[in-house]
């Protein structure tokens, strides 16, 4: 497998970006190549310096950088040359198998919107995020800012795509599928979570147990947790806002420690084609190791290919 890494995306970049691929290449023992994409005159002496074997990876010259302020479409128009635009480029053409990034969030999803296909009856594609519950175990939140508007047929295809992630990858043997809502009574909340609860309780692809609330999305009520992005994305910022709080008020703490997004690298964008990556700009070494992990797990698992499956017939 071929996994192509944008070594100049986030704030970090490319020193942690080396640091990771070393320490994933020093505890990997799966065969694995590392297309490198990047400004070699920055990259090749970092990696010469970390000695990373030279059969492991390629390093491709993307001299140009989308920077994290810019107008994304835009930036992946004017800036072919950038290691994002390549890295697009190449994994549409199959030249990588997937492609990871902590750089531009937007020019990353209008990448994989508009380069890569979208799987076939898939409405929209999604970006999920990990919450970590007080149990030790992760649930996978769904959608987490791509789509801050959804209609129930959106809502119910999430929950597919989220339940495969959270099967294969994080290793759930039935996800339980939980509707993000205000009440946990049936009928309760606004007109899409109305309309979409009776959606996700007839679909027999999923293990569907109904409504959560807010307070339960840290604990393990459901697995995988349904919502459209508006939310998700409060949700998700809140999530973050934890970590940052108990670090500065020296907190320490096994399960808040948790909240350290470094721990699970980047979060998939579910329904396109091919894997995608996206990581957070301050993005460091651990970060970049597990991101590249979580690659080779969606391709060991074949996991786009049971998520086309899945949709056979619904396009």
């Amino acid at each position: 497998m071929n996994i192509g890494l944008d070594m100049m995306g986030g704030d970090f970049a490319p020193t942690e970006a080396v640091k990771g691929v070393a320490a994933f290449l020093s505890e990997s023992n799966v065969s694995v190549h590392l297309t490198l994409l990047g400004d070699e005159a920055q990259v090749k002496p970092l990696v010469e310096a970390a000695n990373i074997p030279s059969g492991a990876y390629t390093i491709v010259h993307a001299p140009e950088v989308i920077e994290m302020n810019e107008h994304p479409t835009k930036a992946l128009k004017e800036k072919k040359n950038s290691s994002i635009a390549i890295g697009f480029y190449l994994l549409a053409n199959g030249k990588i198998d997937a492609f990871i990034s902590a750089g531009n969030t937007g020019a990353m999803m209008v990448g994989s919107l508009f380069s890569i296909k979208t799987i076939e009856g898939v409405l929209r594609p999604t970006i999920g995020a990990y919450m970590p519950r007080e149990d030790g175990t992760l649930g996978l939140l769904v959608d987490v800012g791509l789509n801050a508007d959804c209609k129930p047929e959106n809502l119910n295809q999430f929950a597919i795509l989220g339940s495969l992630y959270a099967k294969h990858i994080l290793n759930f043997d039935n996800p339980k599928v939980g509707l993000v809502n205000l009440g946990e009574e049936e009928g309760k909340g606004n007109l899409l979570a109305q309309a979409a609860y009776p959606l996700l309780k007839e679909n027999k692809q999923i293990h569907f147990t109904g409504n959560i609330e807010g307070r339960d999305i840290l604990l393990n009520k459901a697995d995988v947790l349904v919502c459209e992005g508006f939310t998700g994305n409060v949700v998700l910022k809140l999530a973050e806002s934890i970590f940052d709080i108990v670090q500065r008020r020296n907190i320490h703490d096994e399960h808040f420690d948790r909240f350290n997004f470094e721990q699970y690298g980047g979060v998939p964008v579910l329904g396109v084609s091919k894997p995608v990556i996206i990581g957070h700009g301050i993005s460091h070494a651990t970060a970049f190791k597990n991101m590249i992990r979580i690659a080779q797990r969606m391709l060991q698992t074949n996991l786009m290919e049971k998520m086309k499956d899945s949709f056979v017939g619904q396009g």
